[in-house]
């Protein structure tokens, strides 16, 4: 007896090891069109509005014909007369220095001979700045002794002077001002201490970066209680934010310099007055977050990295996702499929994306 060539074993074997083999040429051409897409594409994850408005009309659910309009024939508006853009006046509570341009004291008279009136002016106002200006704080303490009992031995002090005046770095030449002038730039500004000893040099006076950095260094060390502080109100609000970012250290004991570190962000405290603290490490240990948040109950968003699921067995804590975490995949399944893309299978996924656009309008 002849078994038929469509119920041969075989045959089944080689359809099956067809369709697992079409089925992975489709995803690896997923991929590849994904990875062409994050190498030459946009970095924008924003969609065109053909992609996610008018392909996502389809569907939409049904809804009822408009009505009939009536044709526009316009109404008539009184005119009205636009706003004057021009310069913003300078603040009035900034200093003003007047430089008087006067005319010379012969075309103060007249061709009569009579001498001329002054009859207005005309001021114009610029915006000037002060460059800065190095100086030296010399603090002097008179010390004060009694001459009746010099030389009589006594048991209290027979020198009286003023104690000195309260330091942030014991012992250093440094002010308070110039130290918060040089954290400022350094920090708020982003002027790293070598371009600041240039600045100085300019100035007329050398302080090197070495210095600045044992400075701050010192500096954190003192706002050491005002830390704890600002984190205790962190730690107070109803909402945590919680990421961690790399960073490449060039210089530190034991470590490579092409080893990667990471900075941790916490934001939390009072959302009209957020307190923001960043925390540097040399790993990403789950137990780093799960330290920060021992004592913490209430909600903290972060993204999907797996060291925050702790949050999830955390019966205190609401551990919400990111949504741009979350539409950047779906973002990813529609730029992956391209020009051959099926609507019935990404319909879905434009779908979900126009939901979370609705959402972050709602947020603005």
């Amino acid at each position: 007896m002849i078994t038929p060539l469509a119920n041969m074993p075989e045959i089944d074997e080689l359809r099956g090891r067809l369709q697992r083999s079409e089925h992975e040429n489709d995803l690896l051409r997923e991929q590849l069109r994904l990875l062409r897409s994050q190498l030459y594409g946009r970095k924008s994850e924003r969609l065109s509005a053909s992609s996610e408005y008018t392909q996502l009309m389809l569907f939409d659910e049904p809804v009822a014909a408009p009505e009939k309009v009536e044709e526009f024939k316009g109404v008539d508006v009184t005119a009205h007369t636009r706003k004057k853009v021009g310069r913003k006046p300078l603040p009035e509570d900034l200093p003003r220095v007047e430089i008087v341009h006067d005319i010379a004291e012969k075309d103060k008279i007249c061709g009569c001979g009579n001498a001329k009136s002054r009859i207005g002016e005309e001021v114009m106002e610029q915006l000037d700045i002060m460059p800065a200006r190095i100086q030296v704080l010399r603090h002097i303490r008179p010390k004060y002794a009694c001459r009746q009992c010099e030389g009589v031995e006594d048991d209290g002090p027979t020198v009286a002077i003023a104690p000195p005046p309260p330091q942030i770095i014991p012992k250093s030449i440094v002010s308070a001002g110039l130290l918060a002038h040089v954290l400022v730039t350094k920090f708020a500004d982003a002027v790293p201490f070598y371009r600041q000893e240039g600045q100085f040099t300019r100035l007329g006076v050398e302080v090197s970066r070495t210095n600045m950095c044992n400075w701050a260094m010192q500096a954190a060390s003192a706002c050491q209680p005002l830390l704890e502080l600002l984190r205790k109100d962190l730690l107070s609000g109803p909402l945590i934010n919680a990421d961690e970012t790399t960073l490449q250290v060039l210089s530190e004991p034991g470590r490579s310099p092409t080893r990667k570190s990471y900075m941790w962000i916490f934001r939390g405290g009072d959302p009209e007055r957020p307190v923001l603290e960043f925390q540097y490490h040399p790993s990403r240990e789950a137990a780093i977050a799960a330290n920060f948040l021992a004592d913490y109950k209430g909600y903290v968003q972060t993204d999907g990295y797996a060291g925050y699921d702790f949050l999830d067995r955390r019966p205190d804590i609401t551990h919400m996702g990111c949504w741009a975490h979350v539409r950047r995949k779906f973002v990813e399944v529609i730029k992956a499929a391209g020009k051959l893309r099926s609507q019935k299978k990404i319909g879905a996924a434009e779908e979900t994306v126009e939901m979370i656009r609705k959402l972050y309008a709602i947020e603005k």
